[in-house]
């Protein structure tokens, strides 16, 4: 036993065994390589410096900084973009939009036309989209540091879903997500309006002098059921929606990884110490076993 022993302790396959480990117990994770790391504002959700800094033109603003503010204060991606010739567009587009919808609003409350009423939602509707044109727009000219960026294709599914798996190349995962949206609408519409009826019939019922063919018993169970299924593809439309920023996200950082062939696995002699002397022959003694590892 003790020539076994002293012959794993000998084995050049059992010393690096236990250099590696040494050296993963002396290893420290998370360094900071200088000083500025300390104040990374990755550690920060809103970083005012960095936002200010950023449209003085006076230091880098991050694309997750610049959407977040070009969300709360429109044309913020244009101002860090030196595009100072957009701000008009975005500005009047948008303020042309949503006075057409407060005036033709005002004249439907008073004339009750359809045309007005269409008209106002027009209006509405040409502002939502000149401030959805700025945000992507911001998104579009920011320039990262590689290609796919991961922070341009997660701004890209938020703002249209599947655009971010475009972005990537990954085109056979649009249908998939896009078809998943899609149908939760489909099923969304379906439920809420059965939903509806049934919660109609149901109030109808209590009423005196209610005749229908449903009863109020069966008005209520649909009334119920319709609307857990409308909550559910409610939930269906979110976790699809979230899944393709997720996804566009983290393959966007993926794209680079590379996966090799080269794969070695090793079995090694090895002196083994137990953990709990309870479940030991010997107290306190080492036990010969075998390693097996795998790097790649």
């Amino acid at each position: 036993m003790a020539v076994f022993a002293a012959a794993i302790l000998a084995s050049p396959c059992a010393s690096a065994q236990f250099a590696d480990k040494r050296e993963a117990f002396t290893q420290s994770y998370n360094e900071r390589p200088d000083s500025t790391a300390a104040a990374d504002t990755s550690d920060k959700l809103i970083n005012f410096q960095e936002i200010f800094g950023g449209l003085a033109h006076k230091r880098t603003m991050r694309i997750g900084t610049m959407f977040g503010t070009s969300v709360v204060l429109p044309g913020a991606s244009q101002i860090y973009h030196r595009q100072y010739w957009k701000l008009p567009i975005v500005y009047g587009g948008m303020g042309a939009g949503i006075t057409c919808g407060i005036v033709y609003n005002n004249r439907y409350r008073q004339s009750g036309l359809e045309s007005d009423k269409t008209a106002s939602v027009l209006g509405f509707v040409g502002a939502g989209l000149f401030y959805y044109a700025s945000l992507m727009d911001g998104a579009i000219c920011y320039k990262g540091d590689r290609n796919p960026y991961p922070g341009r294709s997660t701004i890209y599914s938020i703002l249209c879903p599947g655009l971010g798996q475009a972005y990537n190349g990954e085109y056979w995962k649009i249908p998939i997500y896009v078809g998943g949206i899609i149908g939760s609408i489909h099923f969304l519409d379906v439920n809420n309006t059965n939903f509806i009826r049934f919660r109609d019939i149901y109030r109808e019922s209590q009423e005196a002098g209610y005749s229908g063919p449903i009863t109020a018993d069966q008005a209520k169970y649909y009334r119920d059921i319709y609307r857990k299924y409308r909550d559910y593809s409610w939930l269906a439309l979110g976790l699809f929606y979230l899944l393709q920023v997720i996804d566009a996200n983290v393959f966007a950082y993926m794209t680079d990884f590379e996966v090799t062939d080269k794969v070695t696995a090793s079995l090694c002699p090895s002196m083994i110490l137990p953990d709990n002397n309870a479940y030991a022959f010997t107290p306190n003694a080492p036990a010969a076993g075998l390693s097996f590892g795998i790097r790649f």
